[in-house]
């Protein structure tokens, strides 16, 4: 008896997805602009999924044909928008957003962290967590992590690649008179035991944490940063790297100034750029 020929896994695939009829028309009525959008399950529920585009309608709908994620479309209601100026504001708008409502599909963003930075004290590193200190203020701190297991590893990580010695760098205990292990295996340029100057080996230390270090907050307090799309406004307030609300005109950004502010990581790095290089309009306020 002749067997059934096996369908090919691509056709199965294109098969078991169809294109959700029921989320068709609140796809083709979303905007071609800038914003954030919510995929909403049954009432009540966490939302989804929460993401940004420059392109709203165009990025949902790459969600609809995306046959990996038709087990999140199935279970999807309802899509939200909200409508911003620009990329910036999208961009701070989605990470608030996922911290306020811990959407079920959002694990990167939604994650509560104990955020730690490494600082130099008499010349030696060490973590310092955001909790004790301010981070937007707070000169030459180096780095952002999300543990302090994680601060470390990025510290080992910076010794071998510059063959500093985890001694000196209080990485681990060296015996009296005796350099590391790692000199023996030419892992370490030798600051251990004499090879290498130890303020060879600091100069070498600061060098490689430039590239890491944390700007301060450039200005004595709040400003607005300006996104325009046609005749769409907004201004995006921020103090200390931590977004605070976006706005129509000056006179609501001055009043959302009252909001209190600590540092904020995700801000910190979707702000850095545009702030400090000097591409974005900005208001003091």
């Amino acid at each position: 008896m002749q067997l059934p020929r096996r369908r090919r896994p691509d056709f199965e695939q294109a098969r078991s997805h169809e294109y959700p009829d029921h989320l068709r028309e609140a796809a083709a009525a979303l905007p071609a602009a800038p914003g954030v959008y919510v995929f909403h399950g049954e009432e009540g529920d966490l939302p989804l999924y929460i993401g940004k585009s420059v392109n709203l309608r165009a990025r949902v709908l790459s969600h609809l044909r995306n046959p990996d994620e038709a087990r999140m479309l199935r279970q999807t209601r309802r899509i939200s928008h909200v409508r911003t100026a620009g990329e910036i504001g999208a961009l701070l708008l989605e990470a608030r957003l996922i911290k306020q409502q811990h959407p079920l599909l959002n694990q990167k963003l939604r994650r509560n962290r104990q955020l730690c930075s490494l600082r130099l004290r008499e010349g030696v590193p060490e973590v310092v967590y955001s909790k004790d200190i301010d981070f937007a203020t707070e000169p030459q701190l180096y780095g952002l992590y999300a543990s302090r297991h994680a601060a470390l590893e990025a510290l080992r990580a910076l010794a071998d690649a510059q063959r500093l010695c985890y001694g000196v760098l209080g990485l681990e205990k060296l015996a009296p008179g005796r350099a590391c292990f790692r000199a023996m295996l030419r892992q370490c340029a030798g600051a251990c035991r004499g090879d290498e100057s130890r303020q060879d080996h600091q100069a070498r230390l600061l060098g490689s944490l430039e590239a890491l270090r944390v700007a301060c907050w450039p200005y004595a307090g709040a400003v607005g940063l300006v996104e325009r799309d046609g005749a769409e406004r907004q201004i995006h307030v921020v103090r200390n790297w931590c977004y605070l609300g976006s706005v129509a005109d000056e006179a609501q950004a001055r009043a959302l100034d009252t909001v209190a502010a600590g540092f904020d990581a995700d801000g910190y790095k979707i702000l850095c750029r545009p702030i400090l290089g000097g591409t974005a309009e900005i208001i003091p306020l």
